[in-house]
């Protein structure tokens, strides 16, 4: 299982950090990242990272003001959030899949998921 924590709110230009802890099974040769869903929108992919880190992928809308980590002795992974801005708004998802999709990983290829954790960026 994973759970998702740290989300609140935040003017823009704020900083946040999400952690998403594992427990029940071990996610050392997963990829795991965050999605993240609007009010009214799909959810989308935000960053993931490989096991072992070499890989890292985030989606353009948020490259270089998010940052996300691993730390696969606590079977936890993290996502930094800097500079936020108003469509930055969303609940956030941890996720975890066995293949690595880059920056097309999609909702339907989870394999797990985490509950998610409300951001809210007032502008």
């Amino acid at each position: 299982q994973l759970q998702a924590y740290g989300g609140g709110s935040v003017q823009a230009g704020g900083s946040l950090r999400l952690s998403c802890a594992a427990s029940g099974n071990t996610f050392s040769s997963y990829f795991m990242g965050w999605f993240r869903q609007a009010q009214g929108k799909e959810r989308e992919f935000v960053a993931v990272k490989s096991w072992g880190g070499h890989l890292t992928y985030y989606s353009d809308s948020v490259k270089s003001r998010f940052t996300i980590a691993r730390d696969n002795a606590k079977n936890a992974v993290y996502l930094q959030m800097d500079n936020l801005k108003a469509e930055d708004t969303a609940v956030y998802y941890c996720a975890a899949s066995r293949r690595n999709y880059g920056t097309y990983w999609s909702p339907g290829s989870v394999d797990y998921w985490g509950q998610g954790t409300q951001v809210t960026v007032s502008s």
